[in-house]
């Protein structure tokens, strides 16, 4: 059910800077497993490995190459909490339930801790995460996000910086000041997901690369997925394709989630290696970095010094000389850096922004709207939806029960929305 079959991955900085090198063959031949998961990205990879330890014996399926969309060319932050606010889930969910989903949150993080240590991932894990306001209405939003988060959940880690506190670690003077969390943080997504897929194969999971799933058929005691060569007979099913999702594969599964997302493009780009004066310019304490922008822009620095920087959407023909326009408009003092890659793709938002993890039927599972915390949130969903799969659901429930709106209309509707969406975001941004 992914779109982009049997492509390799394509150029950006993570892919020329991996370090494991993992290929695998196409399905050929019939096959029988617990759990058939599609995608082979964070939320396959990671609801795949938690199968595993729980004794299920799993294949993992991949239309193109393990970590081809945005679990390996992401800006790679690690964010806890979800993109609506604090208050909205208090409100729409009641306390209890905003507590545990907060408390969920949290724990996406410590799962990235967890896996990092037990299977020695070798991705550039660093602690550290702020998010700036561009003037005093925006930095009243970081305020009260920090106040519901320290007021309601007890959350002792995140810490309001003034203009003065900003500029001892950011070197721009467009922010007002910022929020800094300590516990988040940000990784290279292609190496940790590649450190996932191989200990996902050292925990005995089967992965095949460049095996579409081109139907998948419901039968009395079991599913059916079908590849180009092969078929997978198994018991349950983990639909871990998110903004890949093809509703034309299959319309009684495909069309049920691609009705719920907005394929959102995201760009990068990765300046040449800065000198140590020149990236201190920049930041200097190891932290992550986004605006608080609808249209937001984020960037960090890479273990060699590049800047990495990036906006959720443009539809500017020339990205890389618009995100370096952006760029500059935050560092001048980058004037004469060189850009070294650009590339995009496209991350699966749902229209409140809320995550969408749930089932179509009792034994197809599937977590999809990550809205720009997938690096964590998907871990968090692999571990939930194995756990319903062995037979305690009552966390996922607590996801089931938030309202995702329908996007009605197919493919045209959604380019239509964004078409007008992304000016009037962009005007929001401006004037609010």
């Amino acid at each position: 059910m992914l779109n982009f079959s049997y492509q390799e991955h394509i150029r950006t900085y993570y892919s020329d800077s991996r370090n494991i090198h993992l290929q695998f063959t196409s399905l050929s031949k019939q096959v029988f497993a617990d759990v058939c998961v599609i995608g082979a990205g964070f939320l396959g990879l990671s609801t795949a490995l938690e199968l595993a330890e729980k004794g299920k014996h799993v294949i993992v399926l991949e239309g193109a190459r393990v970590g081809f969309g945005a679990s390996g060319r992401s800006g790679g932050q690690a964010i806890n909490g979800f993109e609506e606010g604090i208050d909205e889930y208090i409100e729409q969910q009641g306390f209890e339930q905003a507590k545990k989903l907060w408390d969920m949150s949290l724990e996406a993080i410590q799962i990235i801790d967890e896996r990092i240590k037990k299977y020695n991932i070798q991705c550039d894990w660093k602690k550290g995460y702020a998010t700036l306001a561009l003037n005093e209405r925006r930095l009243d939003d970081l305020i009260r996000i920090e106040k519901a988060a320290h007021d309601a959940f007890g959350y002792t880690n995140m810490e309001l910086w003034d203009k003065k506190k900003l500029s001892n670690h950011v070197g721009s003077e467009v922010y007002c000041g910022g929020l800094y969390d300590s516990q988040s943080g940000h990784l290279h997504p292609l190496n940790y997901c590649l450190g996932l897929a191989k200990a996902a194969i050292d925990s005995q999971v089967s992965i095949f690369e460049h095996s579409p799933a081109i139907d998948i058929k419901s039968k009395d005691s079991y599913i059916e997925v079908s590849t180009p060569e092969g078929m997978v007979k198994a018991n349950h099913v983990v639909l871990a394709t998110n903004a890949y999702i093809d509703s034309k594969t299959n319309k009684k599964f495909g069309s049920t989630l691609a009705r719920k997302i907005l394929p959102v493009e995201s760009f990068i780009i990765a300046t040449e290696p800065l000198d140590e004066d020149m990236a201190n310019s920049v930041i200097n304490n190891g932290m992550s970095v986004c605006d608080n922008n609808i249209l937001l822009d984020y960037y960090r620095l890479s273990a060699d010094n590049r800047l990495l920087f990036g906006s959720d959407s443009s539809s500017n023909t020339n990205m890389i000389e618009k995100m370096r326009r952006n760029m500059l408009d935050i560092f001048p003092q980058l004037e004469s850096i060189k850009i070294d890659y650009g590339w995009a793709g496209p991350i699966d938002m749902t229209l409140n922004a809320s995550p969408h993890f749930g089932r179509i039927q009792s034994n197809i599972y599937f977590a999809q709207g990550f809205s720009g915390h997938g690096v964590a949130l998907t871990g968090l969903a692999g571990r939930i939806i194995a756990e319903a799969i062995d037979g305690n659901d009552e966390r996922l429930r607590v996801f089931e029960k938030l309202k995702v709106p329908t996007i009605w209309g197919g493919n045209c509707v959604k380019k239509l929305a964004l078409k007008i969406g992304i000016p009037y975001y962009r005007f929001l941004d401006k004037y609010r």
